[in-house]
């Protein structure tokens, strides 16, 4: 038996924790080596000079082939780099058997509760699917998925986890572009719920993922309409619920100044596209039916009649991110002008 760090580790012991249905090998050495990173990576490693096949063994199983048993076979728990939250982080890089997974798993979450640890999130690509089976029946749940991985989380202590949320909005945005004839840039979509409705609407669209509101803008406009412009500011911004796969939506109405004029629709979405008298647009009774959509058309009429001062977007530091970032404020009061 070894002793480190206050615990203590034999190969009959770890052998239980594996989780394995039948008995101690009695030609299984009681030899085990602790191995313990410098980083904040612990990988623990048990070396056997005869270890057979676990998934096709039982207790009642007859003796093993010799051609079963390998000279030297190691297992290691999940290598895991600590959080800042007192929590550890698994990327599965390697292909494993479900069961061996399984196992592996359950070792390895007792160790990280004797540690101390608290959630523990699994990274699994998606080539490595056949191991969320084995995860969710330990008690993981889905935390998020990406086009290329799952990620899953489980929490040790006893009581309500207080792991964050997967993403709770998407982004949007709608784009105000006047020209000197006071003319606003409009479009009528192929797709989605005003298909096939005649509604001239404001180009409209999605921020991606690590893009800011204030680039979105300017590229949805483009895709849309070919049309280039300028981002000046947002001049409001709307928060509803339920809007997209049960999730919450914050949609920024921005002002954009056109630099040039010549329109080419984006023929996969955009029905048409054209310049049309902003009094031509308010009058549509989609718009004069809606009362967000109202509230739009006057917040428009007064940035460009009167006296209202939308969000600018001011390139700033912060003590999260070394890359810049905006911060979106009135930067006229504040600058007293």
């Amino acid at each position: 038996m070894l002793k480190r760090l206050g615990f203590a580790i034999t190969t009959r012991n770890l052998w239980s924790s594996f989780g394995f249905g039948f008995g101690f090998p009695p030609n299984l050495p009681s030899c085990t080596s602790l191995q313990l990173s410098s980083s904040s990576t612990v990988e623990l490693r048990i070396r056997t000079r005869t270890i057979f096949k676990v998934m096709s063994a039982s207790r009642n199983s007859t003796p093993v082939n010799e051609k079963d048993k390998q000279v030297l076979q190691d297992f290691k728990l999940l290598n895991a780099v600590n959080d800042r939250y007192g929590g550890v982080v698994v990327e599965v890089r390697e292909p494993m058997e479900s069961a061996l997974f399984a196992s592996v798993l359950r070792a390895s979450i007792a160790q990280w509760r004797q540690q101390g640890k608290r959630g523990v999130w699994i990274k699994l690509p998606i080539q490595h699917v056949n191991l969320v089976e084995p995860a969710v029946k330990e008690g993981f749940w889905y935390h998020h998925a990406e086009p290329t991985y799952l990620m899953l989380c489980y929490w040790i202590p006893e009581g309500t986890h207080t792991l964050p949320a997967n993403a709770s909005h998407r982004v949007g945005i709608g784009a105000f572009v006047m020209n000197e004839k006071r003319e606003v840039l409009v479009v009528q979509e192929n797709t989605g719920r005003f298909r096939g409705t005649g509604v001239w609407k404001f180009p409209t669209g999605v921020v991606d993922e690590g893009e800011d509101i204030c680039t979105a803008a300017v590229r949805e406009v483009k895709e849309e309409t070919a049309v280039d412009t300028k981002f000046i500011e947002v001049l409001a911004f709307r928060q509803s619920h339920k809007a997209f796969f049960d999730k919450s939506d914050i949609f920024f109405l921005c002002l954009l100044e056109p630099l040039s004029s010549e329109i080419q629709m984006q023929e996969t979405e955009i029905e048409a596209a054209k310049w049309m008298p902003f009094e031509e647009y308010t009058a549509q009774p989609f718009v004069q039916k809606h009362e967000l959509l109202k509230y739009i058309a006057d917040i428009c009429l007064a940035k460009k009649d009167r006296n209202y001062s939308g969000f600018s977007p001011v390139p700033t530091s912060s003590a999260f991110s070394d890359e810049k970032n905006y911060m979106y404020f009135n930067t006229r009061d504040l600058n007293g002008q």
